[in-house]
């Protein structure tokens, strides 16, 4: 399937804002989102549904996807930026009209539970998604510069991004050292490894993983790092990024655990493929935008990461 990049965003440009998983546990905090990206110059326009509850999730199943496809076919809305993340997503994945989203290529924001909708896109409408801030989560109080400066740069220049530069000239230690070339898939790993044996799921032949996630005890990571090894993933893969596992260790000093840096290890290590663990992606403050879909270079021995073409026209 060949791959398409969405139009650079530019401003006056309408973002459409929409909660396809959890909804926010207050809503001040989209009102305070709204602001911010008005105060940027940008357009904003609310789905439908954005508020509702059922349960955990953001609405039912219906009225989250009647939101995605309306934020598609709008010919106005130049973005699609999600909330949060949480849960539900998944639920869509059978429920979408991939043709609106094939037809109209857009940037679409988000990461955590949104992973199943970013890798369903990729797979099925060959689109560039972006693995970046959430209006309630990261643009609802104090804005990280570095996330934000790195983002914005993302989905409004067609440049090449080029080499990252970490928070605070941050060392990227490795598991493996070489380099490889391929397209970057992946996000959170708890929500990746369930797409596993679904239509969803990406073709990983020659691309470069990137996982990440949040409160996820070390058994839990073993569990889900061994469905991808069982899989055949580790041996399809050109490369890996380890982002951030945050709280992702044992809380019970009583317990008998392996250390989540021994869990991977056991994992990772094996594979003999360029690898790099701690880059800084994921439930974390300042982090770096992740095009899925784009071509990566990896220097895992040097700890460079580089992106050799812009995400957007």
């Amino acid at each position: 399937m060949s791959i398409q990049k969405p139009k650079r965003l530019n401003k006056k440009d309408v973002i459409g804002i929409i909660s396809p998983a959890s909804s926010p546990d207050e809503f001040s905090r989209v009102e305070k989102g709204v602001k911010y990206l008005e105060s940027l110059g940008y357009r904003v326009k609310v789905g439908t549904n954005v508020g509702k509850n059922h349960g955990y999730l953001a609405g039912t199943d219906q009225e989250r996807v009647e939101d995605i496809h309306t934020m598609f076919k709008d010919k106005n809305v130049k973005a699609i930026f999600t909330l949060r993340g949480g849960y539900g997503a998944f639920r869509l994945l059978d429920k979408i009209d991939y043709r609106i989203i094939k037809n109209n290529p857009k940037i679409f924001v988000g990461y955590s539970e949104i992973t199943a909708l970013q890798m369903a896109f990729l797979e099925k409408a060959g689109l560039i998604t972006f693995a970046g801030p959430m209006v309630a989560v990261d643009f609802y109080d104090e804005v990280s510069e570095y996330t934000s400066e790195l983002f914005w740069e993302t989905i409004t220049s067609n440049k090449k991004i080029g080499k990252l530069e970490y928070p605070e000239n941050q060392k990227l230690p490795f598991l493996q050292k070489g380099s490889a070339t391929g397209r970057i898939v992946g996000g959170n790993l708890a929500v990746f490894a369930h797409l596993l044996g679904t239509p969803y799921f990406p073709n990983l032949n020659g691309k470069v993983l990137m996982i990440e996630d949040i409160g996820e005890l070390p058994y839990r990571v073993d569990r889900m790092l061994n469905q991808l090894r069982l899989a055949g993933v580790f041996k399809k893969v050109k490369g890996i990024i380890l982002g951030r596992f945050v709280d992702c260790h044992e809380h019970d000093p009583n317990k008998k655990t392996l250390t989540l840096g021994e869990v991977i290890a056991d994992y990772i290590t094996p594979i003999k493929v360029p690898s790099i663990y701690t880059f800084p992606h994921g439930h974390i403050k300042d982090f770096v935008t992740i095009p899925f879909g784009l071509k990566v270079n990896l220097n895992a021995t040097k700890g460079i990461v580089e992106f050799a073409e812009g995400a957007v026209k």
